[in-house]
């Protein structure tokens, strides 16, 4: 631990090691001699004061550090000489703080509960969004839930991004989390997202099998990459449910659970994902866009967010080991899209 302490002691002995970018605030460091060999978010918790080991790590999986100008894991280890750039992290407290927000609950019982999330709801608190969360109402909601997933991430067996609405599920105690947790490991959850892409897929039903990774110069997006620390093998299947002029309506079950996985494979064969941001390249559809009738002022808007829902999932529940499905409808905006672009 003393080792750790002087390392970072010595790392601030330089000038200026703090500078701004808009509202963002970076800290850069050479690495000491003593240094070398250590992982790099254990060393950037002792040169930051004010932040806990696991804000750090979250921050440096979130790609807020390069050495040597690249981007780096929590687990890399740094070597004496190297140049360490870091995005300090917004300041906030490990504790959710518990917020009266009304949970649409499909299931619960002693051990897990299964809510349907809307859509714009962030799952746990992160730069940028640390209220209006999924475990702020949580935490409202349940006296008690698991702490496996750490102080931020009560309950939280996997996650939702913040415009996917649908199907999730929280843990109540430790148990049942570790339980569930390996279901997902080993691959024994089986879900299915309902998805409008944006084109005709010719195939009326394949596999995706394409390696995920970080994308190489926006950091907030993935992509198909290989042979890159950050990649990982994904594979999606998907069929056709109907095609309508120029959309597609699909049905899809990730084989993987890549970070934007449905998102990145569709976009990759040609047909991103309706209202999509990063991989579409526009966040709203209007009712005359919808009709192919071009951006027409005064057009009602008819879906601001990517029309992809986790409709069904089905596991193994933890303690009775019998099979269960839980399914959430269709939210209102994607029905309503689908009738406009039904005519």
């Amino acid at each position: 631990m003393s080792s750790d302490k002087s390392s970072a002691d010595h790392s601030l002995d330089q000038p200026s090691p703090y500078s701004d970018q808009g509202d963002a605030v970076y800290r850069d460091f050479v690495v000491p001699e003593g240094a070398g060999g250590q992982r790099i978010d254990l060393f950037l918790t002792g040169a930051c004061d004010g932040y806990s080991r696991s804000q750090i790590r979250q921050a440096v999986q979130d790609d807020q550090a390069e050495v040597d100008g690249k981007r780096v894991r929590p687990s890399f280890r740094i070597k004496s000489g190297q140049s360490i750039r870091f995005r300090v992290p917004d300041q906030f407290s490990d504790e959710v703080v518990p917020e009266n927000i009304a949970l649409d609950l499909l299931y619960e019982d002693d051990g897990f509960v299964v809510v349907n999330k809307p859509p714009g709801m962030v799952v746990h608190p992160a730069r940028g969004n640390w209220k209006g969360t999924l475990t702020s109402a949580l935490a409202h909601r349940f006296q008690s839930l698991s702490d496996v997933g750490g102080p931020t991430r009560p309950g939280i067996v996997h996650r939702l991004d913040r415009d996917t609405s649908g199907v999730i599920v929280v843990a109540k105690t430790n148990a049942v989390h570790m339980a569930l947790a390996e279901q997902w490991h080993d691959r024994d959850v089986e879900k299915e997202y309902f998805a409008i892409v944006v084109g005709k897929i010719d195939r009326d039903r394949d596999v995706i099998d394409e390696p995920i990774g970080r994308h190489p110069y926006q950091r907030d997006k993935m992509a198909i990459r290989e042979n890159h620390i950050t990649t990982k093998p994904a594979s999606t299947f998907y069929e056709v449910v109907d095609r309508i002029g120029r959309f597609t309506l699909v049905c899809v079950k990730p084989k993987t659970g890549r970070t934007h996985q449905i998102r990145v494979h569709m976009a990759h064969i040609g047909c991103p994902v309706l209202c999509d941001r990063l991989y579409a390249g526009h966040a709203v559809a209007t009712q005359s866009w919808l009709l192919g009738k071009g951006a027409i002022d005064g057009s009602p808007e008819i879906l601001s967010r990517q029309a992809l829902h986790a409709r069904r999932l089905t596991l193994r529940h933890p303690q009775s080991g019998q099979m269960m499905t839980f399914e959430a409808p269709l939210p209102d905006d994607i029905n309503r899209t689908i009738d406009v672009i039904r005519g």
